[in-house]
């Protein structure tokens, strides 16, 4: 049997059927919790039409829809998400809700027998009608018409936004006759080719890489947000908000006023007019749906609805209303808005009004009004009590159930525990058979894998329940599916040029792009990009050089100098720079020479132990952390000491990677330091380790200044006689009175957070043993090129499976989004922290928010406090002791709690963007969705900047986004911090990208790696190579391409692209084609070391490098050449450079001598190849074998 059938089996259960199937209202007592997930579960099992379940809030529908996936399958799940505050609801820009909602209202449409689980807010929300809604969904296939213009404009009204380039959901780009768009319901966005005005072919395609997936035969596109106009209704909205806009300017005498006033009414009125209904149109809801359906009129008529809690529904429909009243008040007295119906609907009105049959749930009878009923069940279920893993306790009551022949099911959260428990179970002699959830025993005790959110009693089905959750304290978690949007939000390459950007070209110095510019020379039309420097000099650079050129990248908010061109500034800079990289580069050298030697010890593999340990790990691990884990290991096993860097950013799991290093270490017989930078760090690694370790025989100290003299004293003790394994401390272990009895591994966590000083006694400390270090400051990969067998890297990039993006809201600061805020994160039990950059008011601050929400319990902290003060608060508050903690932007740096969820940041417009970022990281470290509100002053116009970066934050929800802001802004404190101070200068007088090459060529040459040489072409061939305006439009676009024909490494890559550019932009015609022939031309050319190839009306020349001249034997250009059908002649320049004269033949057509050029070019590459060959000796190819292979890796 399956759990539901149970609960089918009984008369009860028929009578709430009967009930439901006649179209009768009925009352449910007794029943809550997973009682209740069962029985809604059991019903839709039996009833073949949609269900509406409707609880009081945001939290609840959550929690139920988790609860009911455990049952049924989550594709007949369905979530309806509003935001509790209008203000809220605004300022979020989750993408997430919108497909949510979307989707739900699409299945109830469709009449699939779907469960749809929404808030009271859900219920209040006002809608478009049905059959509009239904109108509003694009259905595609191939052979039908489509009207461009008309096209556009729908999609607009169906809330999709127009881009250059589709990145996320809800985009669309028309290029030419292609069209894309990301639609919500479906995996990846889709490309629509169009023949004329018929649809060609529908395809799928990857916004990373642009490209085209797999062909569709049919797609429904559904409208990007359930907040949608018809199109024939634009014009009416348009013209009642200038009505309202005239009405309010009547009332306004104050100049500034109007000015705020009319910029808010044009940007909205101008939106309406394209057929675009931005979010800040929920603000006149009542005008936009004047006959608003509501969520009970996409039920169909057959369906049912359930309220989950009567009683509360109401009440929080009559606050939501009040909060709504109050805050219409407010903007009325703003004049933002005149005389205003209600925002929403009343969801008692609703309920009184609605003719489907209505099932009411509840613990007990009261508070139902005048509610009729036609049927009262009493289900009695009870809640399962808590066992706290005291096994004697469940033993005996397992004992009385089964003597009463109940159905006994115990559930384990998957196979692994299942088996697990079984052991536990027969150890204390509790028999219990094992099963699967779909053949349950009946009056049996069984073990079986599956997940539900508490256990109950149900004594008339004779069903028990107990999850692990009630049996043993601490549970796995269960895996939460990946969210499908969280991947959509992709930073842009930090390469990406936009004109005015200062950016680095390698001959001239430091410069600002200007744009792309197409210009005839010689009668052929070139692209060029110009860069503009000192004294209105500008250069124009070919797009076949467009490697030259670099992104200028510095540290935050570092201007530049722009260089001259001509004179030697630029030069003597570069030099500068060089002589310390060669000075870095020998230190680095250094220093792997001196690890290769050393040996250390090498510890045992793993044991039985370990698996048990690792196993406990209440996650599921990541790909990376399971790699970091593996090389972390391999390192420890070998006799080599570990030198190795695991980076990765906040909230990402390396403490697990850490502590299971830690734990190899003690199992090898060694001790292990760990090394922290603050007091608190020291503390919270203490209590993870205490609990991760617990039932394991290993002994854990801590060395802080949490701890007594005494203490310190046992522990310096331990340590020496080592009877301690592991210790966790700050500086205070680096102290000369520390001694080890046997160290064999030390972990640092964010060592560039250590002094100097620290770090001499590191040194010492390190020498010949394992050393891992963590660090979540982003280092840009080509750092790593050039840091490559100094350190070793481990790098975790994906976040933990079940950690959800941050809901970000971006908005006014708002009295009634702050106190429901921090009310949801109460409700749930979690904590909240209050931004508040100032520190003389802080006080008045804490003052307010106690009197907005007296239940909770206030702290705050600032950075003027001493430090014992700073840390007794933030320990009270790990502990429990506050709810609320007002603080300074002290918080930014790495406090970890996992019990946050929720973060207020006043005057958010003021800070930089990584500041944000980091202090965003701070939240959202466990498996619950965070809420991070940053808030700017009411009436307030945003500067520009401050703008840009709210956007760029909201937008930035996923995880790990964190290694691509950081791209501009970390990246180079990174990098600074890597190598120490001086570095900074340098990096930020040639550029980041240009200062790394540098590095890199440095340390290769000192370890004697030959590179292959290979010279940088010219070539002026005179034929028309570009991507004209009319192929590609977007300058963006159009470098990033250029950067990769010029990038390609082989014919392959070639071909790649030329796919890529007819599946992105269409057809191409001469020009296109032949920027990929000279593309070919120009690598085959360089690895072949020619210094240029230049056409002079039927001549080309070609011209070698020195090096090329000395390598390349003519008898070897004569066999290249006989795969041709030139006629040449060859000789040479007077300072001994090779060259070749061909003649054009009459005959030939441009594309004809361009192939035949390409043929010989790349005939001389193959000969120069072999002469290299062959001229480093047979001992030493396989050397510079595997250096090319460094190189190729290098480059790459």
């Amino acid at each position: 049997m399956r759990l539901t059938e149970f609960m089918e089996s009984t008369s009860n259960f028929e009578t709430i059927l009967a009930t439901i199937s006649d179209h009768k209202n009925q009352l449910i007592t007794g029943v809550s919790g997973s009682a209740t997930t069962l029985l809604l579960a059991a019903l839709h099992e039996k009833l073949n039409h949609p269900q509406l379940i409707v609880v009081d809030s945001l939290y609840h529908m959550q929690e139920l829809a988790a609860d009911l996936e455990n049952l049924l399958p989550e594709t007949e799940i369905y979530q309806f998400p509003v935001e509790e505050v209008l203000a809220a609801e605004v300022a979020t820009s989750s993408p997430n809700y919108r497909l949510q909602r979307v989707l739900a209202l699409n299945a109830l449409q469709n009449h699939d027998p779907a469960i749809v689980i929404a808030s009271t807010a859900g219920l209040r929300r006002k809608l478009i009608k049905p059959t509009e809604f239904k109108k509003a969904a694009l259905h595609l296939k191939p052979g039908m018409e489509l009207d461009l213009e008309q096209l556009r404009a729908q999609l607009g009204a169906m809330g999709y936004q127009y881009q250059q380039m589709v990145l996320r959901p809800g985009d669309f780009a028309i290029r030419g006759s292609i069209i894309d768009v990301y639609a919500l319901n479906t995996e990846l966005p889709i490309r629509i080719d169009l023949f004329d005005t018929e649809i060609d072919s529908l395809r799928t395609f990857d916004p990373e890489s642009q490209r085209s997936q797999k062909n569709l035969a049919e797609v429904t596109v559904l409208p990007a947000t359930d907040f949608i106009l018809p199109i024939t209704e634009f014009e009416r909205v348009a013209q009642k908000m200038t009505k309202e806009q005239a009405d309010l300017q009547a009332l306004v005498t104050d100049q500034e006023q109007r000015q705020v006033l009319n910029s808010h009414f044009a940007e909205l009125i101008s939106a309406l007019k394209k057929h675009e209904l931005p979010v800040e149109m929920l603000e006149y809801a009542d005008l936009v749906y004047p006959e608003a359906a509501s969520l009970l009129d996409y039920l169909p008529p057959a369906g049912s609805l359930y309220l989950d809690d009567w009683p509360r529904i109401k009440e929080t429909g009559q606050r939501l209303e009040k909060d709504e009243l109050s805050w219409l008040d407010e903007k009325m007295q703003h004049h933002e808005r005149g005389q205003a119906g209600l925002l929403g609907h009343d969801p008692e009105q609703l309920v009184a009004d609605d003719d489907h049959a209505q099932t009411y749930l509840a613990l007990f009878k009261k508070g139902m009004g005048q509610k009729r009923f036609a049927a009262l069940t009493d289900l009695n279920t009870r809640p399962m009590q808590r066992f706290f893993g005291q096994m004697q306790l469940l033993k005996n009551e397992l004992q009385s159930w089964q003597a009463q022949g109940e159905t006994i099911v115990l559930l384990a959260q998957s196979q692994e525990r299942r088996q697990q428990m079984a052991k536990t179970m027969a150890e204390f002699g509790v028999q219990a058979v094992e099963t699967q959830p779909d053949s349950l025993l009946e009056h049996q005790t069984q073990l079986t894998a599956m997940t539900l959110a508490n256990g109950f009693e149900y004594p008339q089905a004779n069903l028990v329940v107990i999850t692990e959750n009630e049996m043993f304290a601490q549970v796995k978690q269960r895996k939460i599916r990946p969210q499908k949007l969280a991947n959509a939000e992709r930073l842009k390459s930090y390469t990406d040029l936009k004109p005015g950007d200062y950016v680095v070209h390698v001959n001239h110095g430091i410069g600002i792009f200007s744009g792309i510019k197409t210009m005839t020379v010689d009668g052929a039309n070139q692209d060029y990009m110009v860069i503009n420097y000192r004294n209105h000099a500008q250069i124009f650079v070919p797009v076949t050089q467009l490697d030259l050129v670099q992104k200028y990248v510095a540290s935050e908010g570092k201007v530049p100098h722009i260089n001259r061109l001509g004179g030697t500034e630029w030069a003597k800079t570069k030099a500068r720079v060089a002589a310390r990289v060669e000075d870095i580069a020998d230190e680095l050298v250094d220093l792997y020479a001196a690890r290769e030697t050393e040996t250390g010890y090498a510890f045992p593999k793993d044991d039985y132990l370990q698996e048990k340990f690792e196993a406990e790990f209440p996650y599921q691990e990541t790909p990376d952390q399971l790699r970091s884990i593996k090389e972390i290991k391999k390192d420890m096993e070998s006799e080599r000491p570990m030198d190795r860097l695991l980076v990765g950013d906040v909230g990402y799991g390396k403490t697990e990677v850490a502590l299971r290093a830690v734990f190899k270490a003690v199992l090898g017989g060694k001790q292990v330091a760990f090394l922290v930078p603050t007091t608190i760090l020291a503390q919270q690694h203490y209590d993870t380790m205490k609990s991760r370790f617990e039932g394991f025989p290993i002994e854990i100290a801590m060395m802080s200044r949490f701890r007594t003299p005494k203490q310190l004293k046992e522990t310096e003790a331990g340590l020496k006689n080592g009877k301690i394994d592991v210790v966790v401390g700050t500086h205070r272990l680096l102290s000369k009175d520390v001694q080890f009895n046997d160290l064999g591994l030390l972990v640092i966590d964010e060592e560039q957070r250590f002094g100097v000083k620290h770090k001499e006694r590191l040194k010492q400390l390190k020498h010949n043993i394992d050393v891992l270090t963590l660090t979540a400051t982003p280092i840009p990969r080509t750092l790593h090129m050039s840091m490559m067998g100094v350190r070793d890297l481990s790098v975790i990039e994906t976040p933990p499976a079940d950690r959800y993006p941050i809901q970000t809201y971006v908005m006014e600061q708002n009295q009634a989004a702050i106190r429901d805020g921090i009310l949801r994160e109460l409700q749930r039990g979690g904590q909240i922290y209050y931004l508040h950059n100032r520190v003389n008011d802080i006080e008045r601050v804490v003052f307010e928010l106690q009197e907005l929400v007296p239940e909770a319990r206030i702290g705050y902290i600032h950075g003027q406090m001493t430090e014992s003060q700073l840390e007794g608060v933030l320990y009270d508050f790990i502990r429990g002791e506050y709810d609320v903690l007002v603080t300074t932007s002290i918080i930014e740096t790495g406090v970890d709690i996992a019990n946050v969820n929720t973060l207020f940041v006043e005057d958010a417009d003021r800070m930089g963007l990584s500041q944000l970022y980091q202090i965003r990281g701070r939240i959202g470290r466990s498996n619950r969705v965070a809420y991070a509100y940053f808030m700017y002053q009411p009436n307030k116009v945003l500067t520009e900047l401050g703008e840009k970066r709210l956007a760029a934050i909201r937008d930035f929800t996923e995880l790990g986004s964190g290694f691509k802001i950081a791209m501009r802004d970390l990246a180079i404190r990174g990098a600074g911090n890597l190598l120490g101070k001086q570095q900074h200068g340098f990096i930020d007088s040639v550029g980041y990208d240009l200062y790394s090459e540098m590095l890199s060529e440095a340390v290769a040459q000192k370890r004697g790696q030959v590179k292959k040489p290979v010279s940088n072409a010219e070539i002026d061939v005179n034929v028309e190579a570009y991507l004209p305006d009319e192929y590609v439009s977007d300058s963006r676009q159009k470098i990033a391409l250029y950067k990769q024909i010029r990038q390609a490494k082989s014919d392959q890559e070639l071909l790649d692209l030329q796919g890529d550019l007819l599946d992105r932009f269409g057809d191409y015609g001469k020009p296109v084609e032949n920027l990929l022939l000279v593309g070919k031309l120009k690598m085959n050319a360089d690895a072949a070391m020619l210094a240029s190839i230049k056409r002079q009306r039927d001549n080309l020349n070609l011209t070698f490098t020195k090096a090329g001249s000395q390598v390349i034997k003519p008898p070897a250009i004569i066999k290249a050449l006989a795969k041709t059908r030139f006629k040449a002649t060859m000789g040479q320049t007077d300072d001994g450079c090779l060259t070749i004269r061909l003649v054009i033949q009459p005959k030939m057509t441009q594309k004809d001598w361009l192939e035949q050029l390409i043929v010989l070019v790349s005939g001389i590459k193959q000969a120069v190849n072999a002469a290299i060959e062959s001229k480093n000796d047979p001992n030493d190819n396989a050397a510079s074998a595997q250096d090319q292979k460094q190189d190729k890796e290098s480059d790459e």
